[in-house]
């Protein structure tokens, strides 16, 4: 396509804004901004339950819906798969089916009108621009084009996509407000707001993974491409902050060349659920071809200081 016929085929394209989903979550942030302001009021038990609460639903994300079915990384049994679909409901990220067909997507077309959360189109549209607009027809076609037949075999994958609106509901919001009232009588609006709050934060570190690991940092793998390796993400994101390394190699389990040693938490709790038979075949990226590729195509950093750092960051 010459750039002339790209120039009209992008003015063709207008954002088509979807106000039901702009309410929602500007209701949901402001919310959350109160009720994190009223978070002193809360008892320690709840302030520790909503932690650990969303600590176990971004593992549902990273662990499940990422590294296990986005990319197959590993094999986990029935047992686990059933407990990291709830895990994964707990954080109201769309259903597994839903959330791995745009996020092969957003690999296979990454950073193109067929990305879901395109990067070009800058920062907020990357992280939460594009839940507001209605998508673009190309993420519409390309979708069609993604091979999901492992999932549509899947059982727990189909049954949280079956009966999600009600297992979200129940699990994402009525669980975390009414555990903290009923069991050690928490005031009930303090349940509600705290675990907005905590919602609202965890979707946010989920979202910069899409806006900040895309725009900020170093590719040391592949400098031809947009994620990159993120320093704030690597402290905060559990493991999913080396980006530009996860596109270079996708299908490794680790999503990095580095595992637990450096906080890449969801890599130590996939090997924990290794040890305790729950998890087989995962894939890692030999070394040899890791460093061939970061000559090849890295930013030069591989090797040097800044690659040392990264490997004693522990």
């Amino acid at each position: 396509m010459s750039k002339v016929e790209q120039k009209k085929e992008t003015k063709k394209y207008k954002w088509d804004i979807v106000w039901l989903n702009v309410v929602l979550l500007g209701v949901l942030h402001i919310l959350a901004v109160y009720g994190y302001t009223q978070r002193f009021k809360s008892k320690l038990q709840t302030l520790i339950f909503i932690k650990t609460f969303r600590f176990l639903a971004n593992l549902g994300v990273t662990a499940g819906a990422h590294r296990l079915w986005s990319h197959r990384s590993y094999k986990a049994s029935l047992p686990f798969q059933a407990l990291l679909a709830t895990m994964m409901t707990f954080t109201y990220q769309n259903s597994i089916y839903i959330w791995c067909r745009d996020h092969r997507l957003h690999h296979k077309y990454s950073e193109t009108d067929a990305d879901p959360h395109n990067a070009k189109r800058g920062f907020f549209f990357s992280h939460v621009g594009w839940l507001l607009v209605r998508k673009h027809p190309d993420i519409i076609e390309k979708g069609k084009t993604i091979d999901m037949s492992d999932l549509k075999a899947n059982p727990v994958v189909m049954f949280q996509h079956k009966y999600y609106l009600f297992l979200v509901t129940l699990l994402a919001f009525v669980f975390p407000a009414f555990v903290p009232w009923y069991f050690w009588n928490e005031d009930g609006w303090n349940s509600i707001l705290g675990s907005v709050a905590s919602y609202v934060v965890s979707v946010n570190l989920t979202w910069c993974i899409n806006s900040l690991a895309h725009l900020y940092g170093e590719k040391p793998y592949d400098k031809t491409i947009g994620p990159t390796e993120n320093t704030l993400m690597r402290y905060i994101g559990i493991g999913e902050g080396f980006h530009n390394y996860h596109h270079t190699f996708p299908s490794d389990y680790r999503a990095s060349e580095f595992g637990f040693e450096t906080r890449n938490i969801t890599a130590g709790f996939i090997d924990l659920m290794a040890a305790l038979g729950q998890v087989t075949d995962r894939k890692t990226t030999p070394k040899d071809m890791i460093e061939k590729r970061a000559t090849r195509t890295g930013d030069g950093r591989f090797g040097t200081q800044f690659y040392n750092n990264l490997k004693s960051m522990a």
